[in-house]
């Protein structure tokens, strides 16, 4: 199955915006970060692709993977 694009978290002059990796265009805006995260993690799940989280300053500050994880945790619980 092909992997949609990465989808971004990022400051927005509104708010918080989910975008597409690559893409100019936010997919969509809110008021929130938590809001943007629960948009962004929907679509990376139906796209089976990743999310990255940044920060106020921009940076990458946490992210998911919901495809097919090529470094896969090693949980032993």
């Amino acid at each position: 199955m092909a992997r949609g694009k990465n989808q971004h978290v990022v400051p927005h002059s509104d708010g918080w915006a989910v975008k597409g990796a690559g893409n100019s265009k936010a997919t969509r805006v809110t008021p929130t970060q938590a809001e943007a995260i629960q948009i962004a993690q929907s679509i990376a799940r139906n796209q089976h692709s990743d999310t990255k989280i940044h920060g106020e300053n921009g940076q990458i500050r946490a992210g998911n993977s919901y495809g097919n994880d090529q470094c896969p945790t090693k949980d032993k619980k």
